[in-house]
């Protein structure tokens, strides 16, 4: 990776784990489903004229079904899970939970699309998933908290997310191998925007939200969803798949910093342990971290 590379990794990892502080920040005014929809609007906006500017609108048309399934199972679902996740835990104990998704991502290739993985990867999803089942156990509570959501609540919706987007990798590999990555990008978020728009019209908040949710909603759309893209894809097609998915470990760091500093949020040792658990058993999983041979 060149200096340019890293500094885009960087940025991206701070861009995706602050967007656990801009969903904390924005949650509770707007509500999980109308703060979805307007950051898959507002990315939708951004991506789609810079799509239409390289003459690849073509391609969303040729794949759109494909593309809606992604952006429901991408960004419309999982982006209304944290957003209910956010209600009751810190961004930073999300952001770890987020980490599994290639934990999902490999589970689920084995398990419904047949894929063989060797033992040193069945090894890491073990490691992962005990991580996130101790951190589960740890936080976990069924008591409703400031906007009616418990913490259990929280942590089974972060599951449900991360799952999604274990499904959602795996069937953009299989089925839309085809799809230029900012066609998917642009695709997938006008599409979640259009699903989430009626649900999200018909829970808007009776009372209008301040300018702060604002503020946040919208660096959640053109930064954490717009600009996030554009240099993850930049980042794929520079450094390569591999060197791009490291991103996945700096996101928690980011997202605690950026809890602790704007919203005074603890970091817990169990929090630390447990994360570094589950990024072992994710480089595992992943195959970053193979075992050497005899």
């Amino acid at each position: 990776m060149t200096a340019r590379d890293v500094v885009d990794l960087i940025t991206l990892a701070a861009l995706w784990g602050g967007s656990f502080l801009f969903m904390r920040m924005g949650a509770g005014e707007f509500g999980p489903v109308a703060l979805a929809a307007v950051r898959c609007g507002g990315a939708a906006l951004l991506l789609v004229p810079l799509l239409a500017s390289r003459g690849q609108l073509g391609t969303v048309r040729q794949s759109w079904r494909g593309i809606l399934l992604v952006g429901v199972t991408n960004s419309a679902l999982p982006f209304v899970c944290f957003g209910i996740a956010a209600l009751a835990i810190t961004a930073g104990l999300s952001s770890i939970f987020n980490a599994a998704t290639p934990l999902a991502t490999a589970l689920i290739a084995a398990l419904w699309w047949r894929e063989r993985l060797n033992s040193t990867r069945w090894l890491g999803m073990a490691i992962g998933l005990s991580g996130v089942a101790w951190l589960a156990w740890d936080r976990a509570g069924l008591k409703g908290g400031e906007h009616g959501v418990s913490a259990g609540w929280a942590i089974a919706a972060c599951l449900i997310a991360t799952a999604l987007y274990g499904f959602s990798g795996n069937y953009t590999k299989r089925k839309l191998p085809q799809v230029p990555p900012l066609a998917m990008a642009a695709g997938s978020q006008l599409s979640a925007a259009l699903v989430l728009a009626l649900p999200a019209w018909w829970l808007w908040p009776a009372q209008m939200p301040g300018v702060t949710a604002w503020v946040a909603a919208i660096a959640l759309a053109l930064l954490c969803s717009g600009v996030a893209y554009i240099l993850y894809f930049r980042l794929i097609t520079r450094a390569g798949a591999t060197n791009a998915s490291a991103v996945t470990f700096l996101i928690p760091a980011f997202a605690v910093l950026w809890g602790w500093l704007f919203l005074d949020e603890a970091i817990s040792v169990t929090m630390v342990v447990a994360c570094g658990v589950v990024l072992v058993g994710t480089a595992l999983a992943m195959g970053l971290l193979p075992r050497r041979s005899a």
